[in-house]
Order: structure tokens, then sequence, then C-alpha cells
């Protein structure tokens, strides 16, 4: 059971970037996904979720608007996509599966394996 992520860099403030994160020896279409990023210094946030089907999706209230979350079931693949990048922005970013929220007010719980985090670095 695996999940790799990918697509980090150096970017320029304003610019956008696709982060990827493919699934391997999971029920990737029977759970929940999601984006969690950790900066240097402070606690790992989460950031987005996307439902099984991709129908529903759920987003941090810091990144609101400017992060869209999406998933191909018949690649495996869950996908973060961010706009309008910010030096604030910069962190590691890390994808999770199988996520479950308890209600409707805390985020989700990781419930299954972790990907191996992927570096968004936005110079101003």
């Amino acid at each position: 059971v695996q999940l790799q992520a990918s697509g980090g860099g150096l970017v320029q403030a304003g610019g956008s970037l696709e982060l990827s994160c493919a699934a391997f020896g999971l029920p990737f279409s029977d759970y929940y996904m999601g984006w969690f990023r950790q900066a240097p210094g402070k606690e790992r946030e989460y950031v987005a979720a996307i439902s099984w089907n991709g129908g529903s999706t759920y987003y941090g209230g810091s990144v609101k608007g400017r992060f869209t979350i999406s998933r191909d079931n018949a690649k495996d693949t869950v996908y973060l996509r961010i706009h309008e990048l910010r030096p604030e922005d910069t962190a590691v970013y890390y994808c999770a599966a199988n996520l479950v929220f308890y209600n409707d007010y805390d985020p989700p719980v990781v419930k299954g394996p972790w990907g191996q985090g992927t570096q968004v670095t936005v110079s101003s």
C-alpha cells in the first residue's frame, strides 16, 4: 500500500501548480482522499478532501477559493490544483487516504496511509 505524491517545486507568487498523488495497492475508489500541508515550524494543516466518486469536495478555511481538489478513479490518482500561489503556501504537501468526517465542523480524520510529501516553495 503506497501513496506517491508529485508535482511540487519552486514557483513564483501568483502562479499555479498541480500536485498529483497516485495510489497503489488500496481500494482507491472506495475512499475519501485528501491533502494536508505542513509549513516550517507549524503543525500539519488540513487543505482539502474529496468524496469517493468526486461528487463532493471540502476545503480547509485558509485555502477556500484558490485550491481545487479532483480525482480520477480510472488512474487511482487524486490532484490538487493551487491557483494564485502565495509565499505562505510554502509547505510540504501530503496526500492521505481514507478520510472520515465525524461532524460538520472538524477536519477529517485520516484512517489510511499518507504519502511521502512533496515540497512546494513559493517565491515572492
